[in-house]
């Protein structure tokens, strides 16, 4: 790691709250809670907000320790110049032990308050996303989104397994859609921002592998998220509402992604179809999840 950045203390809250990726968190959140919703059984209304608080905090300190270590990484691109670390608001010590601290906090409340299991799998999305991830795979390969999207993942199980105390196959699917969505996400933000990746060396699919690959493999693994996404109502895990949801949603997903595949090189250099395709993939998973937790609420008033 090289020499890091000047700092200008002391910082304030406000830096340590950003340090948390406060956009990205909402998201975890979202997804654990939908995943806390949607599990059959009941969890006590504290426990339950115990639980998500843990989620939230675990992964802002998976995203602390990120940005401690990629501080002189994010002083490179015009998109991260601004966090704190990089722009010289916040001692580089203080962001590390800040991440420690709650990533550990987390686990241990989710544990005695909760149950074990679902720490356990907390501890291991949190050392996911700040090692494996951050440290590992960032940096050495182009595959870095696919394998280091189940840090993203765990949400959902987690959320699923504070209510119920084991991992069925429902919270697996649960994953296996996030892990799907992310390199289709992702790659459509790295496709407009490659050069900044390009200028601090970090081995992301466009830069390493060129546009022509990445975008034939967005549209592959949107393809392969249709089944995946609609595979809780096949195996009966929900009804159509959540069946019809996913598809709908999915099929626009896969939709958007056609244009960004076919799309020739200095063809329309304002990358709306890459913009937009990144733009609605949050919002996909935001309606996805939120139609998992729909499809629960009216099966358990017996409506469907």
């Amino acid at each position: 790691m090289t020499q890091a950045v000047p700092t200008q203390l002391p910082a304030e809250w406000r830096d340590f709250f950003a340090l948390t990726k406060p956009r990205v968190m909402s998201l975890v959140i979202f997804t654990g809670l939908c995943g806390l919703l949607a599990a059959p059984g009941s969890i006590h209304p504290v426990l339950g907000f115990t639980a998500i608080l843990c989620i939230a905090l675990g992964a802002g300190g998976a995203a602390a320790l990120n940005q401690w270590w990629e501080a002189d990484i994010d002083a490179g691109m015009k998109r991260t110049a601004a966090r704190p670390l990089p722009a010289g608001r916040m001692n580089r010590t203080d962001a590390r032990d800040f991440g420690i601290f709650i990533s550990a906090a987390s686990v241990v409340i989710m544990g005695l308050g909760v149950n074990w299991l679902a720490a356990a799998i907390l501890a291991l999305s949190i050392f996911y996303y700040a090692v494996i991830y951050t440290i590992w795979l960032k940096p050495r390969t182009p595959q870095n989104i696919v394998i280091g999207g189940g840090a993203g993942a765990f949400p959902p199980m987690i959320g699923w397994v504070a209510v119920t105390g084991d991992i069925t196959l429902m919270p697996v699917l649960l994953f296996l859609i996030i892990f799907m969505w992310t390199p289709p996400h992702f790659w459509a933000l790295a496709l407009f921002v490659k050069t900044d990746y390009a200028n601090v060396g970090i081995p992301m699919m466009p830069v390493v592998k060129g546009e022509r690959s990445t975008r034939r493999q967005i549209l592959i693994y949107a393809v392969l998220l249709v089944p995946i996404a609609a595979a809780p109502w096949f195996i009966g895990g929900t009804s159509y509402v959540y069946g019809v949801a996913s598809l709908a949603l999915t099929f626009a997903f896969l939709a958007l992604s056609f244009p960004v595949a076919f799309r020739q090189a200095g063809e329309n250099d304002t990358m709306k179809p890459e913009k937009r395709l990144f733009a609605f993939s949050i919002v996909y998973l935001f309606a996805l999840f939120a139609a998992l937790v729909v499809d629960r609420m009216l099966a358990y008033q017996g409506w469907i």
